[in-house]
């Protein structure tokens, strides 16, 4: 998840421009920074740092602002956007989590000793004279993110919340359809020293790095998914989440937008994990919706309204916005042939769309026939635009019996498929993908030594908007 380092220091002056334009209000003077060590209930001491206003604090204190960061960061990457916030005269509270950078204790992938330290954040913070004790609000990235919905689900009084590129059920996000993504877990795994892992984790991350989903692995994720709580969530929330994001796709987010029962709001974007490339100004533009979704809730800035708004691909500053989610319409296309695979070989098809351009969103999958299978475990579809090096999307399914009809659930994601372009679908036992740019895929676990299986005609079925808004 460090990938979701953006640099975003460079946007902040950007990011404050664009608030101050949005919401007229003063941007507050903001001072250091300043380090403390807060201690958490178990008395884990927790490395942090924050930022106050200049100036008189406003009667009752200053709204407050928590960060969390993503796997693989600090605290200091979020301090470019407390010093956004501090503009708008928000304190901010950012810290490294438990068992990362500075911080001690056992890093638990949000479970729920990290749900008790946003609970001790937020008092740490409310019990300060100059800051609110009531209206704090939440911000976090990716891992963070999680850490957001945990605690607020769990009862953490926040005000608002910004959950961003960030999960709402972790077994569909790591082995959607039962099959793990073992390259990406294993690249994720390696961003904090095993020897700070809780040791409840290491084991499940070992099972799914070798493409085991065991009932430990089950028993963990549920643990530290949000969604089927967020039906009961009342406090405002924006999401933030990624177009185009191998990790965390956007039914992450659009999940939660269709089940959360109070204010909320929904951006999508070129922003998260690869293959997003996060370009700068967008950046700047999604922390002004942050800080306009604060200073609303937070304080007396006007409202943004909730709906969607779908930024286009690639970045250019313009945005379709959307009351509901919009409208999509599905195409097939037929991939006839047969062929026996074995090893890391791939079964290449391909078949040109009419119409268009188009542009993914939503639900889609490949139907493949197949027989002959020896000791063949899954397959993986990688679906591409012929020429491009960055698939549209990628799934996989188990393959349980010697023949029969393999049903491979697809990623939402929303890309382009430009008018005339093919559509190039592989087949084999990993993706055919380089997102990480280290020679590793996402779906990485290879075909057991010997096995084999006879791929034979094969349907995609892709779901498009009904009007393409990226040109």
């Amino acid at each position: 998840m460090s990938r979701v380092r953006v640099a975003l220091a460079l946007v902040v002056a950007a990011a404050a421009c664009t608030a101050a334009a949005a919401h007229s209000r003063p941007a507050a003077a903001a001072g250091g920074w300043t380090d403390v060590s807060i201690p958490a209930s178990d008395a884990t001491p927790l490395a942090c740092a924050y930022l106050i206003p200049s100036g008189s604090a406003p009667a009752g204190g200053w709204p407050g602002v928590i960060l969390f960061h993503g796997l693989g960061d600090s605290h200091t990457d979020m301090e470019p956007i407390g010093a956004a916030l501090a503009q708008f005269g928000f304190a901010a509270l950012a810290c490294d989590a438990r068992g990362t950078g500075a911080s001690g204790g056992k890093w638990g992938l949000d479970g729920p000793r990290e749900v008790q330290d946003a609970q001790d954040l937020f008092t740490w913070l409310a019990g300060r004279s100059d800051v609110s004790d009531t209206q704090i609000g939440a911000f976090g990235l990716s891992l963070g993110g999680g850490a957001v919905w945990n605690a607020a689900v769990a009862g953490v009084p926040f005000k608002a919340i910004v959950p961003a590129i960030t999960w709402t059920d972790l077994g569909t996000a790591l082995y959607p359809a039962g099959v793990p993504k073992t390259g990406l877990v294993g690249i994720l795994s390696r961003a904090v020293p095993i020897a700070n892992w809780d040791p409840a984790l290491i084991q499940t991350a070992q099972d799914l790095v070798q493409g085991d989903v065991t009932p430990a692995v089950t028993s963990i994720d549920a643990a530290r998914s949000p969604r089927s709580h967020l039906d009961a969530l009342t406090v405002p929330t924006l999401l933030l989440q990624g177009r185009h994001d191998f990790l965390f796709d956007m039914d992450q987010a659009i999940a939660a937008w269709k089940l959360l029962a109070g204010p909320k709001r929904l951006y999508l974007g070129d922003l998260g994990h690869p293959p997003a490339t996060n370009p700068g100004p967008e950046q700047a533009g999604y922390i002004a919706e942050a800080i306009g979704w604060f200073a609303h809730y937070l304080a007396t800035g006007p409202a943004l309204g909730g709906g969607i708004e779908l930024a286009h691909d690639p970045w250019n500053g313009t945005t379709t916005s959307y009351k509901k989610l919009p409208k999509t319409h599905t195409a097939s296309v037929n991939l006839p042939g047969k062929r026996k695979v074995t090893g890391s070989a791939f079964v290449t098809r391909s078949a040109r769309l009419t119409g268009g351009p188009h542009e993914t969103f939503g639900d889609g999958f490949v139907t493949v026939h197949y027989s002959a299978a020896t000791s063949w475990t899954h397959l993986v579809a990688t679906v591409s635009v012929k020429g491009s090096k960055t698939p549209v999307t990628e799934g996989a399914a188990a393959v349980k019996s010697s023949s029969g009809v393999v049903k491979i659930p697809l990623m939402d994601e929303a890309a382009r498929v430009p008018r005339g372009k093919k559509i190039v679908v592989k087949l084999g036992a990993t993706s055919a993908d380089n997102v990480y740019g280290n020679g590793v895929p996402v779906y990485a676990r290879a075909a057991p030594q010997g096995a084999s299986i006879k791929l034979g005609k094969a349907t995609l079925r892709l779901s498009f908007l009904k009007h393409a808004v990226s040109k």
